[in-house]
């Protein structure tokens, strides 16, 4: 690869990111005093919004990268108007062992995987060639500090925001073992108070993860998830929410996450796609990443824009069928201006990039130059 330093070091562990990052052009961002980004507003010369907040351009970096106050600062004045803080929990919760990234090279002739394809469970070579366009593992289970640290942090990040620009929480509930039902819908609840405590302006709940056992997603049970929501809403009132989803292949299941939240008043927007789940191997075909539990891996970056995309326009389709209103966050292997065009006009209202723009420090400032 060319010397370009990600803010996101993947060669450190996770706990030495959080204490030592950001990295590269972030690091940079963040010396002497640099002001927010001043780079203009759309090319109509009006603010865009975000679930009801104005932004400068409705682009960003979704959860994961940004760990906490001094990234999600660095990448509002590299230009990112979006700025999602890491998904935070009730408690503290650990990282899975390093190495957590690793570069990921689908056997297609563009590097793209497709949902629900033979290669996912074959295996999909993966190792420390990191390429553009890039595409990466994503092994990190969700980890997070404990309220009493991420609270003071998030509210210096939300103030950290610039004109036009937003920060986003992310939060999900935690599933320990012996927790019933309700008290991981309560769990759910209280984590989403947490971050109303902050002054947050919205926020947007995980569900995409595999909290549910291996390989089980939250959202690939829409009823569960229209609880929770409801159970959500009484807590944090009229803040918007918006869901982060995986890839769903059924549209009729896709339409009932819809009925259950939006439907019901509970939810304002959905955010998608996370990640594709695949098993990763090394050159000689054993399990790439180490430890049990870990043969399969969500892979994010290129690999996934198409899913993506479509997951977009299903959404969309969706949404003019029922006349219901909603946003929709398009993510997904967004490395380039032409991408994040591609998302609009598939249907989103807002775009974010996480690999993308891990990789290219500019990519707002470059999707900002071509409108």
């Amino acid at each position: 690869m060319s010397d370009f330093e990600p803010f996101y070091d993947v060669s450190r562990s996770y706990e030495d990111n959080y204490e030592q990052g950001p990295f590269g052009a972030f690091a940079e961002a963040l010396k002497d005093g640099n002001g927010a980004d001043a780079v203009g507003t759309t090319s109509e010369g009006a603010l865009a919004t975000f679930l009801g907040q104005p932004v400068n351009l409705p682009f960003g970096i979704p959860a994961g990268p940004l760990l906490n106050s001094r990234f999600t600062t660095a990448a509002f004045r590299m230009g990112f108007d979006l700025a999602t803080y890491k998904t935070v929990r009730s408690r503290a919760w650990g990282c899975n062992p390093f190495p957590n990234v690793l570069a990921v090279h689908p056997k297609s002739a563009d590097g793209s995987l497709t949902p629900g394809s033979a290669e996912l469970d074959e295996g999909v070579l993966a190792d420390t060639n990191y390429e553009q366009p890039i595409s990466i593992s994503n092994s990190f289970g969700v980890p997070s500090q404990s309220p009493d640290v991420w609270q003071p942090d998030m509210r210096a990040a939300i103030e950290a925001a610039g004109p036009g620009q937003v920060l986003v929480p992310s939060f999900q509930g935690s599933r320990v073992e012996g927790m019933s039902e309700e008290e991981y819908i309560a769990d759910h609840a209280t984590t989403a108070r947490l971050v109303k405590e902050t002054g947050a302006k919205l926020m947007v709940m995980n569900t995409s993860c595999p909290n549910e056992g291996h390989n089980r997603l939250l959202c690939h049970n829409p009823l569960l998830v229209g609880r929770i929501t409801e159970a959500v809403k009484q807590e944090i009132g009229d803040i918007p929410l918006m869901v982060k989803l995986a890839y769903i292949p059924s549209d009729d299941a896709l339409e009932l996450m819809v009925r259950s939240t939006v439907g019901h008043g509970t939810v304002q927007g959905f955010s998608t796609i996370n990640t594709i789940s695949a098993k990763l191997v090394d050159a000689n075909g054993n399990q790439a990443l180490p430890g049990a539990g870990r043969d399969h891996s969500g892979v994010c970056g290129n690999a996934i824009r198409g899913a993506g995309l479509d997951m977009v326009a299903r959404l969309a389709a969706i949404r003019e069928k029922l006349g219901l209103d909603f946003a929709i966050n398009g993510v997904g292997g967004v490395v380039s201006p032409a991408d994040y065009q591609a998302y609009r006009d598939a249907g989103a209202d807002s775009v974010m990039s996480a690999t993308g723009a891990m990789w290219d420090a500019e990519l707002a400032h470059k999707i900002k130059a071509s409108r």
